[in-house]
């Protein structure tokens, strides 16, 4: 029998990645408005793993995403969010082959202006 090949390496994914695969699924996701700030803008200074309205931590090989969005109005917020936290979790399992823990949804706000002016 012959042992398997094994790769020479590893491969490592930059936090910054993770963010970006976040925020676009997110703002890709029907009935985001748009991202919202995230709360504690002091805490973007200390941690590299923060963008506007997306926070990454991993753990071992599990993802954890918190993400702050502004929703459309009229839609069924549940549902939206529902939909935010099995995109977001397809695509970190699916790009990076990494398992995701939690994405938790904060709804800031509803868009009612983008409406009135549209």
């Amino acid at each position: 029998m012959t042992d398997p090949i094994r790769p020479p390496g590893k491969t490592t994914i930059a936090p910054e990645v993770l963010v970006t695969i976040v925020r676009l699924t997110v703002l890709s996701v029907p009935g985001i408005s748009r991202l919202a700030t995230n709360p504690t803008e002091v805490e973007r200074f200390f941690n590299k793993n923060t963008s506007e309205g997306i926070k990454v931590s991993v753990e071992g090989n599990v993802a954890y995403a918190d993400v702050y969005v502004v929703l459309k109005p009229d839609l069924n917020v549940r549902e939206v969010g529902h939909n935010i936290q099995a995109q977001v979790t397809r695509a970190i399992s699916e790009m990076v082959g990494m398992e995701v823990g939690r994405v938790n949804v904060h709804v800031e706000d509803i868009d009612y202006v983008a409406q009135t002016e549209a």
